[in-house]
């Protein structure tokens, strides 16, 4: 018999997975407490943007395999494996708050009527899966065995569906040996096709997705280092980080100096971990973190305070400044803790009118930032704007037109501060282009590549016989002329 499955939380992570575990064959039932979230589900809509996933789970929802609902008892009695997906929000300090797993464990577990698996995915700090098993073998019906195990997420908001069905690892978190062949019968498909499988122990689990997302946000945070460096040695960081990249113990990923990450997991994770770090005794082993949360955080200061110097030297009454992004990355409608989001509330509390186009958060934006104007369109945006600042790399940014723009806006500044815009077309139309760390030129294109010529041409001596063509061999020539004598 197939195996069924329940996911508990449907939120960004729990809703792509329940979908993805659909497309995988089996039959998913969802488990909100919000009734609104469940239902919107239910009918087949997705209440945030990611790409491929509204297609993915209507045709689920459709075909009767997806369902979603509100209650836990009816998961406890439908589904042999149980995966864990709610929220594990920033809490004092910056620890996790894990009150939603306990909820879900206390809604779940006393209703449960045949032994089942518990999978938790949620991002949480070490030793919560100890803490959970000794809470669940509280609540458990008598006579019912329920293993634990961990496994978590490594999703990119914008390739949520691609990493759910051909994740580039699983790790699997397990304490028995049928914990283990359960997640592996889950998971057939993707191990058939080639993804490794790493088999830990609960707290390796636990470890191992905060520490892949404070080693990425300690890359970002070095090369900001050095695009500030840079700008102080006239270097540019762009192709210092081309040249990083090519050693394979390093690699390219991740080595865009800019404005910095954001998002739901990096902050959050960094500062949980250095939580639990201090928790453990362990706070000096991981104090260099509080160093690369630093330096992100100098990155968004670092553009407010540039472009209220450039605002201020206008001398307008009401300067303007038009903000190209809100979401924290492209592909995403993710406005936690976005750079972008963030530069621009504060300009706004420092007296500028600030205008926002983003193509696909505007609302969510809209939700936490009303104080802000947003439009419809990039130019509307930067209608009258005095600079203009490019803080989400969509790709629809990179073909603007920096003619009609230049129209648009009053000033003819703009700060490319995701570092991903091709300044010669903008700097033709007669922009001011300004990045971080990089070095921002007119190219010329000359009337020849500068060819290596076979001859240099010698003008005569006059002293000498009557003037005639002369020629000395170019080095090239002397080369070629070695290669035949000794060919």
């Amino acid at each position: 018999m197939m195996l069924r499955i329940s996911v508990i939380g449907t939120g960004y992570l729990g809703a792509t997975h329940a979908a993805g575990m659909a497309e995988l064959g089996f039959e998913v039932l969802g488990v909100d407490n919000d009734p609104a979230k469940a239902a919107a589900l239910a009918a087949g809509r997705v209440p945030f943007h990611e790409p491929e996933l509204p297609e993915l789970l209507a045709g689920h929802v459709h075909s009767g395999r997806l369902r979603f609902g509100t209650s836990l008892v009816e998961a406890a009695r439908f589904a042999d494996i149980h995966f864990l997906c709610v929220g594990t929000p920033p809490g004092r300090n910056g620890a996790a708050d894990l009150s939603q797993l306990y909820s879900a464990l206390e809604g779940l577990v006393p209703h449960l009527t045949r032994n089942c698996l518990i999978v938790g995915k949620s991002t949480v700090p070490v030793g919560t899966a100890e803490a959970l098993t000794a809470r669940i073998a509280e609540l458990a019906p008598q006579g019912i065995s329920v293993d634990l195990a961990w496994n978590p997420e490594f999703l990119r908001e914008g390739h949520a569906v691609f990493d759910t069905l051909h994740p580039n690892r699983l790790v699997f978190g397990v304490t028995t040996p049928d914990a283990e062949w359960a997640l592996r019968q889950v998971y057939s498909t993707p191990i058939a096709d080639g993804s490794p499988v790493v088999v830990t122990n609960l707290p390796t689990a636990e470890l191992i997705k905060v520490s892949a997302n404070a080693f990425l946000a300690t890359k970002i945070s070095f090369i900001n280092a050095m695009a500030e460096l840079c700008e102080l040695t006239g270097a540019d960081v762009t192709l210092l980080a081309d040249a990083l990249g090519h050693d394979d113990r390093i690699g390219r990923k991740f080595l865009g100096a800019g404005l910095g990450y954001g998002g739901g997991c990096l902050p959050k994770d960094i500062r949980a971990l250095i939580a639990r770090a201090g928790e453990l005794g362990a706070g000096e082993a991981v104090e260099f973190l509080r160093d690369v949360d630093t330096v992100n955080q100098r990155r968004r200061e670092r553009v407010v305070r540039d472009t209220l110097n450039l605002v201020r030297a206008t001398g307008n009454a009401r300067p303007r400044v038009g903000i190209l992004g809100a979401a924290f990355k492209p592909l995403s409608d993710d406005v936690r803790d976005s750079p972008a989001l963030d530069v621009a509330k504060r300009l706004h509390s420092a007296g500028v009118e600030v205008s926002v186009y983003d193509p696909a958060a505007t609302n969510p934006a809209r939700a936490v930032a009303p104080q802000l104007i947003y439009t419809a369109t990039a130019a509307a945006a930067l209608h009258e704007a005095d600079v203009v600042l490019h803080l989400t790399e969509w790709s629809e940014f990179r073909d603007l037109d920096p003619v009609f723009l230049r129209t648009v806006a009053r000033g003819g500044v703009i700060i490319d501060a995701r570092n991903t815009l091709d300044p010669e077309p903008w700097l033709a139309a007669g922009w001011d282009f300004r990045a971080f760390g990089r070095l921002v030129e007119r190219r010329t294109t000359p009337s020849l590549a500068f060819p290596l010529p076979d001859s240099v041409p010698v003008q005569p001596n006059p002293a000498s016989e009557p003037a005639r063509a002369l020629v000395t061999p170019s080095p090239l020539t002397r080369l070629r002329s070695r290669v035949r004598r000794t060919a």
